[in-house]
């Protein structure tokens, strides 16, 4: 089974993307599954059944998204492996610009949208400076030059990555980005496999339910401000 992971900021277009590049991949009569990871709520898993793809949704709630998403990962490959599917799409919950999703030999995606200003691939972490692929997407909004300058700030950023231009609401330029994951490689199993950089540190004392502040309640990882 071929496994993929699709991370990116909010509102990227990570959901429309996969939607347009997985109707390309039926064609071939793949089976294909997504897993969807957010934090509260969705409704993406609905726009994955209408076009028939089977899907699994999981909310972390008060957790780390990142590190609820590093618990349940092989629980979703062993679902894939289950379901008999081709192809296992993990969507990401794109709250944090330091998440760090991408797991080593594993076919890895970042969506970044021309919107977000010319200076965001610089702001973002390992997502996109990991990843092997970034889709940029929103390019119909913006003009030539913006474009331009925004696709070198994401090579500025990962030099080693492909850039791939869809449009979410067309689907243009999706198909060579369905040429790429139909190359991914195939697993029926992760343990073991280690992730292409280590998750956000998230244990202090506000993570496990503390809402007083001051020092005197700051405990676990700690980093303060120079003042």
């Amino acid at each position: 089974m071929k496994i993929i992971t699709v991370s990116g900021p909010p509102s990227s277009g990570k959901t429309s993307v996969i939607l347009k590049t997985v109707e390309l991949l039926k064609r071939e009569h793949l089976e294909i599954g997504v897993v969807k990871f957010d934090s509260l709520s969705t409704y993406d898993d609905l726009l994955y059944k209408k076009i028939g793809i089977k899907v699994k949704v999981g909310l972390s709630g008060n957790l780390c998204p990142d590190h609820y998403y590093m618990s349940n990962i092989e629980d979703c490959v062993k679902w894939g492996v289950k379901e008999n599917l081709d192809m296992l799409i993990s969507e990401s919950a794109g709250l944090c610009n330091r998440c760090s999703p991408h797991i080593k030999d594993v076919l890895s995606i970042c969506v970044v949208d021309n919107l977000s200003g010319i200076n965001t691939p610089k702001k973002i972490g390992p997502m996109l400076k990991l990843a092997d692929i970034v889709v940029i997407t929103k390019g119909d909004i913006v003009s030539q030059a913006e474009r331009e300058v925004f696709a070198f700030r994401v090579k500025q950023s990962n030099a080693r990555a492909s850039i791939v231009f869809i449009n979410g609401i067309t689907g243009q330029g999706a198909y060579d980005l369905s040429i790429r994951m139909r190359e991914a490689n195939a697993f029926s199993s992760i343990e073991n496999k280690r992730l292409r950089f280590s998750m956000p540190a998230a244990v202090c004392s506000y993570c496990t339910g503390e809402t007083r502040i001051g020092d005197v309640y700051q405990t676990g990882n700690i980093k303060k401000i120079r003042i």
